[in-house]
């Protein structure tokens, strides 16, 4: 070391040393891959892919902002209770909800639109999100509804159906051609709405059966992987609306008589898992699976309590499908990343936003009533 050569430090910042410039190139290119994955990711780069949050800028395109509410199902009510499994789904499946027991169950009841003060007779679709959470700290989230397939295959089929079924400004209705042209680009959407208009329409929500649409892999204690499919099937006695949807009624008359269902004593679901066999389609959820499959009842939903949405109950629950214990899997269906994607937006996007009052009130329980055990959240 010569006198002018300053002296070493381990803590000196500038001017930056070759090994010290060797390493910012490294960070600053791990940085700028980082960045370029998530610019990737929110369509930053390709303006024209379809991305989640292009799918809730629709959603919102289509139906309005409704600040704290979801983008789509937005009106609904919070439910409770628990469920007792069987045993009989273990032999598929190694997660613990299987098992013989209980486990408790935060759900929530919705229509499906993203209006979230809609009159309940301008849907068509009702809906039935669950929660269980297992003592070894697992959880499976699951979103239901009372149809029996989907109207489309693709996140970009959902999208594009979106675009067709939005109201035309000076009508107020779709547009007939808009609509005409996308059903002729996607007969599977076709066909899915002939078997969605054919199903059995109940009179609420209590007497509705909800399908889980999307198929899904079980995997058991030695690793085998089972195709299914599962149902929330109601245990009250099936009765057909009449008038149709849409007529004139009370414009909350869904939630009303499931408050007075439920005030009545408690609502029971068997879920029912239907087993796939080989050549079943798991990627697309346009396509029922031929009927005799084999079905299992695994155990028994029982909800007790409704509450309105508020902090620290269903309102604050993303029903993501593909928050999944061990023992279930995804299948190859491309619409389940999409769900998971797009259900993300709309959470981060309403729970940074003011909360309205839902529209769906729930009198206080009577002085008289044995208290009920919080939702959690």
């Amino acid at each position: 070391m010569t006198p002018q050569d300053p002296a070493p430090s381990r803590y000196r910042l500038w001017p930056p040393g070759p090994r010290t410039l060797a390493g910012l190139g490294a960070t600053g290119l791990v940085l700028a891959t980082v960045a370029g994955a998530f610019a990737y990711t929110g369509g930053f780069l390709s303006p024209g892919r379809l991305t989640q949050a292009r799918i809730i800028d629709r959603f919102e395109a289509v139906n309005g902002v409704h600040p704290g509410f979801r983008r789509n199902h937005a009106k609904g009510v919070c439910v409770t209770g628990t469920f007792e499994s069987n045993g009989a789904g273990a032999r598929l499946s190694r997660a613990r909800v299987f098992a013989p027991g209980t486990t408790p169950v935060v759900g929530r009841f919705a229509v499906g639109i993203g209006k979230p003060f809609l009159p309940d007779n301008e849907t068509e679709v009702r809906s039935l999100a669950l929660s269980f959470r297992t003592p070894d700290g697992q959880e499976w989230r699951t979103g239901m509804n009372d149809i029996p397939v989907f109207p489309v295959r693709t996140p970009e089929g959902f999208y594009g159906l979106l675009a067709a079924s939005a109201p035309d400004p000076a009508t107020g209705k779709p547009d007939p051609a808009r609509m005409k042209a996308f059903l002729g680009a996607h007969p599977e959407t076709v066909r899915a709405l002939d078997l969605i208009h054919a199903r059995p329409f109940s009179t609420g929500f209590a007497n509705a059966s909800y399908n889980g649409l999307d198929a899904f892999r079980f995997l058991d204690a030695a690793g085998r992987s089972t195709p299914v499919r599962w149902s929330m099937v109601a245990v009250d006695p099936y009765v057909a609306q009449a008038p149709q949807p849409g007529a004139a009624r009370d414009p909350d008359y869904l939630f009303d008589d499931l408050l007075a269902r439920l005030a009545a004593g408690p609502l029971r679901y068997h879920l029912v898992v239907t087993v796939g066999e080989s050549g079943d389609p798991t990627g697309d959820a346009t396509l029922p699976w031929p009927s005799g499959r084999e079905q299992i009842d695994a155990g028994t939903l029982t909800l007790d309590h409704a509450e309105a949405e508020g902090p620290g109950n269903c309102r604050d629950i993303n029903y993501d499908p593909l928050v999944l214990p061990d023992g279930i899997a995804p299948s190859d269906d491309p619409l389940l990343s999409a769900r998971s994607a797009a259900y993300s937006v709309s959470f981060t996007r309403r729970a940074g936003e003011e909360k309205s009052p839902s529209e769906v009130a729930v009198p206080p329980p009577s002085p008289a009533d044995t208290p009920n055990p919080s939702t959690g959240g």
